[in-house]
């Protein structure tokens, strides 16, 4: 079979925003307490994060992270995160039944955040809090001195602020299960007053409104449109959260699902765009993609936990190939639509639903979607181009004529070279991919990787990780027609090439 890309120098959809690559860590099962955090540990710090784990994250590239939740916040009261471990409260977390020891906190997390090279992308509880705590927060955090709160935050030993310029505004509140959750009338009016009396603190930060739980919530699109009415003019972003699995074993119809990632983008900026409009704004509302990842394999293992138990196992998806591919195409999805998604955070970061596990007193090791991603943090810089791809395609249970490859070209001017990304559906056809780069002169192949012939039921594991890339150099030249690539039969593909 043969594919083609073309793309054009002169069609740019837009720069890539970095923060399109965030993640997320949640107080949340062992994500913090035997994830990132682990005194005792052989590699333990001095404060008791994971050397192990802080190398792996840094080899992700991760320039944000949202804290500290997900459905933990709306519950969560950030004041029991400061001051002397000794006397912080040990909370029930009613979100996931759990107990919460609040030994890692806001001047813990911002620390370690630091030393892996990521922003904090912090949220506020307006589940069970208010604005006075919204605005307070803020203030302790970067407010530099000569007040209560920013005061106390020195007296606890940060002399300079922590700077924190991304904020969410709640989690998920228009779920049903969400600790104070709200109509969307209840919770627009509260999210555009606490975002006026934080962007009164501190006129630099830039705020996230809550979307839809999922596209599949009844009241989405309505919830969107009422959200933003009160909200429009005082937020930066929307968010999205979305969930993918293949709990039919259905291959084609799994490796689809980037296809209904992108409608929802578009339609909620349909929804953005139309509340623009109807208040005759020259604001553009950006999305924020804050919670998305694969999510089944842990469900019945979920369901047999026992509750009020210190970091349980939760979420702790063990990933396979496929759901290495189904990633690829979701970053692609993501980048095809950064015009508008200018942050992402895939969920979470480490052993809840994460590219990173760790075993208690053991190591830390890579699990199968932890390659894409990295390939893309890491060399998906630059501008995206507008790609036209012409494909064979294949119909299944929810879409019809998805194309076998999925694929998208970045342009990184300052290092003079063109990055593709591409994945073959197809089980059992190589691709001949042809990508003819309008305005480009392209002078070699700096690096070509894949992530193929493997079973689609293979995993890594803490002992091996047979799912990983490999060279494919051989395999791919260019000359006056272009591009010339093999993609081999169900495979992620990352190929570097220099231009001029």
């Amino acid at each position: 079979m043969k594919a083609k890309m073309t793309v054009n120098k002169a069609f740019p959809v837009a720069p890539v925003d970095p923060r399109i690559y965030g993640s997320f860590v949640e107080h949340m099962g062992r994500c913090v307490y035997t994830g990132i955090y682990e005194p005792g540990h052989p590699q333990a710090d001095a404060e008791g994060f994971r050397e192990d784990v802080k190398a792996l994250v840094k080899e992700l590239n991760v320039p944000i992270i949202r804290y500290p939740g997900g459905n933990f916040l709306s519950g969560y009261n950030w004041e029991d995160g400061i001051g002397p471990k000794a006397d912080r409260p040990k909370r029930l977390d009613l979100a996931w039944k759990t107990v919460e020891s609040n030994e890692v906190g806001l001047h813990e997390f911002t620390s370690w955040a630091k030393e892996v090279n990521a922003e904090v992308n912090m949220a506020i509880n307006l589940g069970t809090r208010d604005i006075d705590a919204a605005r307070n927060i803020v203030e302790y955090c970067n407010h530099p001195g000569g007040s209560y709160w920013s005061d106390l935050r020195r007296k606890h030993g940060a002399e300079k602020p922590f700077n924190i310029k991304t904020w969410c505004l709640g989690n998920e509140m228009d779920g049903p299960w969400q600790i104070g959750h709200k109509t969307a009338e209840e919770y627009g009016r509260i999210a555009a007053e606490a975002a006026k009396v934080m962007k009164w603190v501190d006129k630099d930060i830039e705020l996230v409104a809550c979307g839809s739980s999922t596209s599949k919530m009844p009241t989405f699109a309505a919830w969107e449109a009422t959200v933003l009415e009160h909200t429009y003019e005082h937020v930066d972003y929307l968010s999205l959260h979305q969930y993918y699995g293949n709990q039919k074993n259905d291959l084609p119809n799994y490796l689809a699902q980037s296809i209904e990632m992108d409608n929802f983008i578009k339609s909620v900026v349909a929804i953005c765009d139309y509340v623009k409009a109807k208040k005759r704004s020259k604001k553009t509302m950006y999305l924020s993609f804050d919670e998305w990842n694969v999510w089944y394999h842990s469900h019945a293992k979920d369901s047999k936990n026992e509750p009020w138990q210190y970091a349980p196992p939760i979420l702790e998806d063990i990933y396979n190939f496929e759901d290495a591919l189904l990633v690829g195409c979701l970053l692609i999805t993501l980048l095809k639509n950064c015009d508008r998604v200018k942050i992402a955070c895939m969920a979470q970061l480490v052993n809840v639903i994460a590219p990173i596990m760790t075993d208690p007193m053991g190591n830390a090791w890579k699990q199968t979607i932890f390659y894409p991603f990295m390939h893309a943090a890491n060399f998906g810089r630059g501008t995206v181009l507008k790609p036209m791809i012409e494909s064979p395609g294949y119909d299944c249970e929810s879409f019809k004529g998805v194309p076998y490859v999925e694929s998208i070209a970045i342009y990184n001017e300052e290092k003079g070279e063109i990055v593709v990304f591409a994945v073959n559906r197809s089980q059992d056809t190589a691709l001949d991919f042809t990508v003819d780069a309008q305005g480009f002169d392209m002078k070699e192949v700096l690096d070509a990787q894949e992530i193929s012939g493997h079973g689609i039921k293979d995993v890594n594991t803490n002992a091996s990780a047979p799912v990983a890339p490999k060279q494919c150099v051989s395999a791919v030249k260019v000359d006056k027609n272009g591009l010339q690539a093999k993609l081999q039969p169900l495979s992620w593909n990352m190929i570097r090439v220099a231009v001029q």
